[in-house]
């Protein structure tokens, strides 16, 4: 999910959506909750998520049965590219949201029913100790019932299918100056009742190259 924090629409000057923003994380970008990050650009951004597991097979549930099909919940990143996000004249969330090591997930599964109220969660993440984001997922315009019930209506979930909520207001690109990671920094995500990840930055390797060059550079201030 994008755009589904309310104060994160407002820190990016756009609108609310009228339905659920949607875009894919490949599942060879996903990794363990200790893991490093690599960061092959000079803008590569923070989102900490809430994410739903799916536990059973999906097809056309209501709202009012979504959370009968979520296993449980965990913590993740949504890291970005920015440069790769905004390359050209049409953006690239799937692909600048899905290179190596940029879907850090857990430290653990915590079922729906361990929660006083798994609609109101507090979230956040701190850069090398210093918080960046500080929230609760009561600001979610689509909360995780919602979702299922969007996404099943569309496509089938199946058991495992992950669903990143969308990420809370601080974000680097929005801050000023726009603040990114860096080799050697340590990035903490968190949220209530599931634990958290450290996830230390890392250089990526050097690329081998292509017929069409990977971007690089600094991200030019557009809108996630």
């Amino acid at each position: 999910m994008g755009a589904n924090y309310r104060l994160h629409i407002e820190e990016a000057g756009a609108e609310p959506p009228k339905r659920p923003l949607i875009f894919t994380k490949f599942p060879s970008c996903l990794t363990g909750p200790t893991a490093s990050i690599e960061a092959p650009s000079d803008s590569i951004d923070w989102e900490v998520e809430l994410v739903a597991v799916i536990g059973q097979h999906a097809d056309h549930v209501p709202a009012g049965h979504g959370w009968d099909y979520v296993a449980g919940l965990t913590v993740g990143q949504d890291i970005t590219d920015r440069v790769l996000q905004f390359d050209g004249s049409h953006p690239q969330f799937s692909l600048s949201k899905s290179r190596r090591t940029f879907g850090p997930l857990g430290p653990a599964l915590v079922t729906p029913d361990e929660f006083e109220d798994p609609d109101d969660l507090e979230i956040g993440c701190a850069l090398n100790g210093e918080t960046q984001q500080a929230s609760r997922t009561s600001d979610l315009i689509f909360p995780v019932p919602l979702l299922v019930e969007y996404l099943s209506s569309v496509c089938t979930l199946y058991p495992g299918d992950l669903i990143f909520t969308g990420t809370p207001s601080g974000v680097g690109a929005f801050k000023k100056p726009a603040t990114f990671l860096r080799p050697g920094d340590i990035l903490t995500s968190w949220v209530e009742g599931i634990g958290s990840l450290t996830n230390t930055v890392t250089e990526a390797p050097p690329s081998t190259g292509t017929a069409i060059p990977a971007p690089v550079g600094s991200w030019s201030g557009v809108n996630d």
